[in-house]
């Protein structure tokens, strides 16, 4: 297929490798996964059952057993994966090499397109940047953001680093740092271990509930005030809406949330600043403060932080202010 602008042109590789004696009786997919560790499981078997992967020129099942001492062949196409249209959407890149890029998503950027969302994604920007993340699954992106939370994110850019990212983040080794402006003036940090899954009625929410997938959350002060709390929020694990829904279930849910905040309260006496930006803060005050992780290829440490957007340190400022003259009022 020639390349285009949109559909870069479909690359072709080509492995070989000998089976360890050592491995003897195993089955030839679990074997073809430690020989070529670059490729998930998953697109390894596909090859498999395709015939891109053969042994000793034979084609085999994905269970049947090696021998070991055959030789296997690898060549097999990487099929394009995204297919949506480059756009030229600015991206501010935090750090970026061949394998990686790690990246500030802004605000009201979704990441994936969707039914309502066709384009101007965060994937559109990245496959105008770089076309050739179209032949990997999902352009790259390894994990997500809500459209309305801004931070960090890392994408990569290569089979290799993606496979390799993925497993670190399944192990839970990738550092998740989070800044949440929330209700309530909190005493001291902890950990919330509640289950989520998505709602029985409502499609578009998370719930907690005891049949769910395991989420751990930890949250610790970073500024209190009168009757707010400014908080870091580490994920121990990864789910949709995870830090959202965990604060609604403590009963200190995230300002501005659309679907987990609830209606709006005020403190009593607030300064018409607060009354102001707690009403005409839209959108859920979150972000993704710090992400941390190996790299994928050279095995060194990684870490890229970026301050709260405009919007989040405008309402702190805000909350700091109405702390300080109750303080004064209260002399």
């Amino acid at each position: 297929m020639p390349a285009t602008p949109s559909m870069p042109a479909q690359d072709t590789i080509a492995r070989t490798a000998v089976v360890p004696d050592a491995v003897s009786g195993r089955r030839f997919d679990a074997v073809l996964a430690e020989l070529f560790p670059e490729f998930s499981r998953s697109r390894l078997a596909e090859w498999i059952k395709s015939g891109d992967a053969v042994l000793d020129g034979r084609q085999v099942r994905p269970r049947d057993p090696v021998r070991g001492g055959e030789t296997v062949t690898l060549t097999a196409v990487l099929e394009i994966q995204t297919r949506s249209e480059p756009e030229d959407i600015a991206l501010d890149v935090l750090y970026e090499d061949e394998d990686v890029f790690v990246l500030n998503k802004p605000a009201g950027l979704v990441v994936h397109p969707g039914a309502g969302n066709p384009a101007g994604t965060l994937v559109n920007a990245l496959l105008h940047r770089d076309p050739s993340l179209a032949t990997l699954p999902r352009a790259g992106i390894v994990h997500r953001l809500d459209k309305d939370t801004s931070g960090v994110m890392v994408v990569a850019r290569t089979l290799p680093a993606h496979t390799a990212l993925v497993a670190q983040l399944s192990a839970r080794e990738v550092h998740r740092q989070y800044l949440a402006v929330v209700v309530g003036s909190l005493v001291s940090g902890g950990t919330v271990n509640a289950a989520i899954d998505r709602h029985p009625r409502d499609r578009l929410r998370q719930v907690v509930r005891e049949d769910g997938r395991e989420a751990v959350t930890h949250y610790r002060l970073r500024e209190r005030f009168r009757a707010h709390t400014l908080l870091e929020c580490r994920l121990e694990t990864g789910r949709t809406h995870q830090i959202r829904v965990h604060m609604a279930h403590i009963k200190h849910p995230i300002i501005g949330d659309p679907l987990y905040g609830g209606p709006l309260k005020l403190p009593k006496g607030a300064t018409a600043g607060l009354v102001e930006s707690l009403r005409g803060f839209k959108r859920q005050a979150l972000h993704a403060e710090t992400l941390e992780f190996v790299h994928p290829l050279s095995g060194e440490p990684v870490r890229c932080s970026t301050p709260m957007p405009t919007d989040m340190q405008a309402l702190v400022a805000t909350l700091r202010e109405d702390t300080r003259e109750a303080e004064e009022r209260a002399r």
